[in-house]
């Protein structure tokens, strides 16, 4: 009888083992396509530059800044000084801290906007009663009392440039305009590995990404800071929404399903400090990761029932659904050991083959992806290549809390 079984069990968990294999490696090659897709437009637009009729706006608008913050008593005085120190007419220019912080910060930033106050700035100390909604709400409770027709948004750890304002304006003469996002710069990308590996994964976000789904005509996501709205696009697009952790990208979507047009604009770097600690990384990029998937659920439906090309609908499926690639990868090292005990033979060679053909598809596309991002920004770049496997290893690495990520995001699970 037991030897029935196993003659019996065998080949079924021989097949589904098989099958649930190749599937994920099936997956994970058509995103290492789409990345090498994303290379392809990427290559196809780079060259593009800002047409001179934007260069200047005769009439500047009135534009509110603000600063979300939660605790940030050691770098809040430095963000309210670089967005004091804006390359833009006091009396066109309104600051709100919206200051949800419960330590010191609340001290620090009130001293510091009387003391800009006194020195001729609009800038407002604003407090809830209560952090419901958390950075959504934030946003959203500031939005109702904010003075400007633009509407700038930094968080704690970023150092806008002088010129971010009067560089980014200009682009909303165009009417459709929704929001202009600039790139994120680092400023202790060198202090370790880890931060050397964040900016790496940035660098490729923000260059080449950012700049195929713009020039193509993609749907592309505000990242949550270093970027200005124009107000109506925010309220004709429902306003900030908590229903997910990344309400940049739920709010992204929305406003371009509601037709709003966005510009990215590589040019213009703003400059942020990246996590120096193991664990407020993998905290980030797992609240990134579950609320990617948080937003796909709520968006997918209305992206695939828009009157909008094909190409875009399939592109947002996989910029939405990009997070599912830790899942897939973590299944794979699952699968691993049993695959080589099961697949044994010439009868599963082509697995074999299938597998190494996947993998090394997947690697390259990895490879080179981030390689034009080093060599498209910094002078040093050769140097910097060094990173390349370590990044690959470290991707591994954050399949276990991504995937997690992923499957609370999938099945509801509730998070601050």
């Amino acid at each position: 009888m037991i030897q029935l079984m196993r003659d019996f069990l065998f080949p079924v968990a021989s097949t589904l083992v098989m099958g649930i294999y190749i599937a994920s490696l099936f997956l994970l090659s058509l995103y290492g396509l789409h990345r090498y897709w994303t290379i392809f437009l990427y290559m196809r637009h780079r060259k593009k530059t800002v047409p001179p009729t934007l260069r200047t706006l005769p009439d500047l608008p009135k534009v509110t800044v603000q600063l979300p913050l939660f605790n940030e008593m050691y770098v809040a005085e430095r963000l309210i000084d670089a967005v004091c120190n804006l390359d833009y007419p006091k009396e066109k220019l309104h600051i709100q801290v919206l200051d949800d912080s419960t330590d010191e910060t609340v001290s620090v930033v009130q001293e510091k906007v009387l003391k800009m106050r006194a020195s001729g700035f609009d800038i407002d100390h604003v407090r809830r009663e209560s952090r419901e909604g958390f950075k959504a709400g934030a946003l959203s409770f500031g939005l109702k009392s904010a003075k400007g027709e633009f509407i700038a948004i930094f968080d704690a750890d970023f150092i806008p440039p002088a010129e971010f304002l009067k560089g980014t304006i200009p682009y909303f003469q165009d009417g459709q305009v929704g929001m202009v996002q600039t790139r994120w710069g680092h400023l202790n990308d060198k202090y370790s590995l880890l931060t050397r590996l964040q900016a790496l994964f940035l660098d490729g976000h923000f260059l080449l990404e950012h700049t195929a789904r713009h020039q193509s005509g993609a749907f592309f996501n505000f990242n949550g800071t270093a970027g200005i709205w124009r107000k109506e696009a925010i309220l004709s697009a429902d306003d900030w929404s908590s229903r997910t952790l990344t309400e940049d990208m739920d709010l992204s979507f929305r406003a371009q399903l509601a037709g709003w047009k966005f510009v990215y604009v590589p040019h213009i770097v703003c400059p942020a400090e990246l996590p120096v600690q193991i664990h407020a990384f993998l905290s980030q990029q797992k609240r990134w990761a579950k609320g990617a998937i948080q937003t796909a659920k709520f968006i997918l439906k209305d992206l695939w029932k828009a009157k909008v090309p094909l190409l875009i609908k399939i592109e947002g499926t996989i910029h939405l659904t990009s997070n599912f690639g830790y899942l897939l990868a973590l299944v794979l090292t699952l699968l691993l050991l049993p695959s080589l005990i099961l697949f044994q033979g010439s009868s599963f060679a082509f697995v074999h083959v299938l597998e190494w053909m996947s993998l090394f598809f997947i690697a390259s596309s990895i490879s080179i992806f981030y390689a034009i991002a080093q060599k498209a920004i910094y002078p040093d770049w050769k140097w910097r290549l060094r990173d390349i496997p370590f990044l690959m290893a470290f991707g591994i690495g954050l399949c276990i809390s991504n995937a997690t990520a992923v499957l609370e995001g999938l099945f509801g699970r509730k998070s601050d």
